[in-house]
């Protein structure tokens, strides 16, 4: 299992969803850039800025229950010190979601302003909602509007062409499927994202990617392992410079699967059976809450 395994996904309907993106953006008064708040930096495509311009733009962090609250603290400081709007939501316990209109609202200010004085009072507010997959797009969707009008599942890519949604309170958005990037510069953001399910387990080798995510999670949340797994990873070295793949992360996969009995003919662990069990658990929240990333 190499450490230099690079993760490139970038199906051809996202080319597609990326024209059609900049088609449209004419059509919308604000973007709102849905992100997963365990990888914010992750989870935001860097090509948004240049596809959405100056265009005015709301940030969501999602997932929020399941990341480390003083993380998720430190990350809405970082955007308003850069001037962004950011919210921490979670669509699925909706949490936070009723301050989104406020948000909006006072982004919009200026403009709802001009469209008063111009007699255009209950003009709706176009919305283009855009994120990369899996970040909970139309979970959001559908709390705002209070029934399911947007198809939601845990899986990547099911949002597959636009569509329009209009809400009672003077909104109409403009869903677009998820949109990765055509190359991710950084191998890390690229395990970020699969970590998550950003990107489809089926291109994955899943041993070394959870062997990497146990080396993230031993390096910053190492009781989380104990408390989930019953195994202490305290006497296991880290990697050096000179080690190939992710030693220490296999070690605490064994230990795992020692533990929870995956085991094969003459004793064997199933590792890759330990590994699927371990992404699961992170992905299912049953880890506990916890953040990958924090603001650079």
């Amino acid at each position: 299992m190499s450490r230099e395994a690079s993760i490139q996904w970038f199906p051809g309907h996202m080319a597609k969803t990326r024209r059609i993106m900049q088609s449209n953006l004419k059509l919308v008064d604000v973007v709102v850039e849905i992100t997963d708040a365990r990888i914010p930096y992750s989870s935001r495509n860097p090509e948004m800025d240049r596809l959405v311009g100056s265009k005015p733009r709301l940030l969501l962090l999602n997932k929020a229950d399941s990341a480390d609250e003083t993380v998720t603290s430190m990350w809405l400081d970082y955007y308003k010190r850069n001037g962004i709007t950011a919210i921490a939501t979670d669509c699925r316990s909706g949490k936070n979601v009723n301050r989104f209109q406020a948000a909006l609202k006072e982004l919009m200010k200026d403009k709802l302003a001009q469209w008063e004085a111009h007699g255009m009072t209950g003009r709706p507010i176009r919305l283009m909602i855009v994120g990369i997959p899996n970040v909970g797009k139309s979970s959001f969707i559908n709390r705002l509007a209070g029934a399911k009008r947007a198809k939601v599942e845990d899986r990547p890519g099911v949002t597959r062409g636009k569509q329009w949604v209009t809400l009672e309170d003077d909104l109409e958005l403009l869903d677009m499927p998820g949109v990765l990037w055509p190359k991710f510069e950084d191998k890390r953001v690229g395990e970020m994202l699969a970590f998550t399910g950003a990107v489809k387990d089926n291109i994955m080798d899943m041993e070394y990617l959870a062997c990497r995510f146990l080396e993230f999670m031993n390096a910053e949340y190492p009781e989380l392992i104990t408390d989930r797994y019953g195994i202490e990873t305290d006497d296991i070295p880290e990697n050096d410079d000179d080690t190939i793949g992710c030693v220490q992360g296999f070690e605490i996969l064994e230990r795992i699967g020692r533990k929870r009995g995956f085991l094969i003919s003459g004793g064997e662990i199933n590792t890759e059976r330990a590994a699927i069990t371990v992404m699961d658990e992170f992905r299912s929240g049953k880890l506990g809450r916890l953040s990958l990333e924090r603001p650079r």
